[in-house]
């Protein structure tokens, strides 16, 4: 409003740069949590013994599309079905992923960490 009745170009700028700066490093300390993450997941899934190679798999397609269900679990991990419904389990064990959806068939699951980090 002021741009328009005063003619406050300057302010307006100021104004935006501003906005522009708040949200660049809201940004990075995102981006700083993200890496946290990945890392703090690393290690997580070390418990995981000779499953952790597959589970390492799921980590970065979970970062991509943070729910998903047992088929594109699966997929990412380039396991059968039964292998991915294992995989699963550990991951809900670890913490790691969360069913959503409370019911017996097409269940989804979340990466609930990562969510975690946008709310």
């Amino acid at each position: 409003m002021r741009v328009r009745e005063k003619n406050d170009l300057a302010g307006w700028f100021r104004f935006f740069l501003v906005g522009v700066t708040e949200t660049a490093r809201g940004g990075v300390a995102t981006f700083d949590r993200i890496m946290k993450l990945q890392k703090d997941v690393d290690e997580r899934l070390q418990a995981l013994g000779s499953r952790a190679a597959n589970a390492q798999k799921v980590a970065p397609a979970a970062i991509r599309n943070p729910i998903a269900d047992a088929a594109r679990i699966g997929k990412a991990a380039a396991v059968s079905p039964a292998s991915a419904y294992k995989l699963i389990a550990d991951l809900e064990r670890l913490g790691l992923l969360k069913e959503i959806t409370g019911g017996m068939r097409g269940k989804r699951y979340a990466f609930e960490p990562y969510l975690k980090l946008f709310r």
